[in-house]
C-alpha cells in the first residue's frame, strides 16, 4: 500500500458521523455538510483508449479486476444502447465488454451481440466477471425512447445477468430473454454482487417495473425475493448499486430515496445512511474504504435540491465521510459525471459515466 494510500484510509475513521448498533435501523443524516470536503484527487481524462477508432458509449459499469490492478468496464456501444437498428432490434457488432491494464493498455474485449445496455459489473473472487443488462432489443420502429412498465414483444435480448469468465467464455445466465416479471425474472436489473460463499444478489428496477431484491444460490437458483416500490424500511425506489464490506453487510443503492440501505449477513435491514448523497455507484475496498457516485442530485429532471453531485470517500465500518470530488459541472439537465465507481488497490478511482460517455480515472495529487 502507498504511504498516500495509507493516509487516506486510516483519515476516513477519523470523523465518525454514527456508530451502528445491534439491528436497529438507524437513520443517519449528515445534511449537506459533505458538499463542502477536501478534494486530494487529479482528475485525468482520456486514460483509456477504445479500439479501432471507436468512440465510448455511456457507460455505468466499472470495476477491478481480481488482480487488483486491472479495469473492466462495460460501455454501451458508442452510444446508450447496442442495438444498431432500432426498428428491428439487429444488435451492434462491437463487443461492449473491455479490460484493461493500469497502464490504459486494451487487454481484450468481448460480447458482442449478448448485451443492449450494460448496466453493473462485478468481478468475483475467481476472476469471473458478472454483468446485468437493463435494457433489451424488442423492435421499436418510433426509436428506441424509454422502456416501459414491462417486457415488450419480440426481444430477443436484455434483462439478463451473464457469468463470463475472464476470457468472455459464457458461464451462467440468469433471467429471461428480454424480461421477466414475477414469478419470472428480471425487468430492469441495474447491479449484480456475489459473496464469498458465491451467493449471487441482483437488484432490479429503474424506473420502471418492481424495485426488488433477488438472491440466488451459486448454482443459480432463486433462494428469496424481496422488496417493493416505495420508501419506506425494506422498501426501494430505483436501487441502482450493491456493495459489500469485509462484514458481509449488503450496501444497496437506493437512488430515488436519496439513501443506502445496509443488510446484514442474514439479509436483516440495519441501517440507513443518508451522507453519502443520492447514490448511482458504490464501491467499497478489502480495507471498508466506500466511495460513491452521486450522478443526479440538484439536475432539473432530478431531485435532491442542496447536494452537489460527484464522487464521496469515506468509511463503511463508521459511515464518516472524509472527502469529494465534485463533478464539474453544477446543476446539469440530466445526468452528470460518474455513475458507476470503483477503486485500485493504490486508491486510484474510476469513474464511468452515463452523460459525458467517458471513463474518467482519479489520482491522489503529489
Amino acid at each position: 500500500m502507498s504511504q498516500a494510500g495509507s493516509t487516506i484510509r486510516a483519515a476516513t475513521g477519523a470523523l465518525a458521523l454514527v456508530v451502528l448498533a445491534g439491528a436497529a435501523l438507524l437513520a443517519q443524516g449528515a445534511g449537506t455538510g459533505t458538499n463542502n470536503l477536501p478534494n486530494p484527487y487529479q482528475s485525468i481524462e482520456n486514460a483509456f483508449k477504445l479500439p479501432d477508432n471507436r468512440t465510448w458509449g455511456s457507460t455505468s459499469a466499472v470495476e477491478i479486476g481480481k488482480d487488483g490492478k486491472s479495469i473492466w468496464v462495460a460501455e454501451r456501444c458508442g452510444v446508450n444502447s447496442c442495438v444498431a437498428d432500432a426498428a428491428t432490434g439487429q444488435m451492434s457488432p462491437l463487443d461492449p465488454i473491455l479490460h484493461y491494464a493500469a497502464d490504459g493498455t486494451l487487454i481484450k474485449s468481448f460480447g458482442a451481440g449478448l448485451l443492449v445496455g450494460p448496466h453493473g459489473i462485478f468481478v468475483d473472487r475467481d476472476g469471473n466477471v458478472w454483468v446485468t443488462d437493463y435494457q433489451d432489443n424488442a423492435p421499436r420502429p418510433g426509436g428506441r425512447g424509454r422502456v416501459g412498465a414491462a417486457p415488450l414483444p419480440g426481444a430477443t435480448v436484455g434483462h439478463l445477468v451473464y457469468k463470463f469468465s475472464p476470457d468472455g467464455k459464457v458461464l451462467m445466465t440468469l433471467g429471461r430473454k428480454g424480461g421477466g416479471v414475477d414469478p419470472d425474472y428480471f425487468y430492469q436489473p441495474n447491479d449484480v454482487l456475489v459473496n464469498k460463499r458465491g451467493e449471487i444478489y441482483v437488484v432490479c428496477g429503474h424506473g420502471q417495473g418492481k424495485s426488488e431484491i433477488l438472491k440466488f444460490s451459486k448454482d443459480g437458483k432463486l433462494i428469496k425475493r424481496w422488496g417493493k416500490t416505495g420508501k419506506g424500511a425494506g422498501e426501494f425506489d430505483q436501487p441502482h448499486a450493491l456493495a459489500m464490506d469485509s462484514k458481509e453487510r449488503l450496501f444497496v443503492g437506493d437512488r430515488n430515496n436519496n439513501r443506502i440501505l445496509i443488510y446484514d449477513q442474514n439479509d436483516n435491514l440495519v441501517s440507513e445512511w443518508t451522507q453519502f448523497s443520492r447514490p448511482s455507484g458504490i464501491y467499497i475496498d478489502k480495507h471498508d474504504v466506500i466511495y460513491v457516485a452521486d450522478s443526479e442530485s440538484e439536475s432539473v429532471t432530478r431531485n435532491h435540491d442542496g447536494w452537489k453531485r460527484g464522487i464521496r470517500i469515506g468509511s463503511a465500518k463508521d459511515g464518516s465521510v472524509k472527502y469529494f470530488i465534485p463533478d464539474p459541472v453544477e446543476k446539469a439537465p440530466t445526468t452528470s459525471a460518474a455513475e458507476g465507481v470503483a477503486a485500485d488497490e493504490k486508491g486510484t478511482i474510476y469513474g464511468a459515466e452515463v452523460g459525458p460517455r467517458r471513463l474518467m480515472k482519479y489520482v491522489l495529487k503529489k
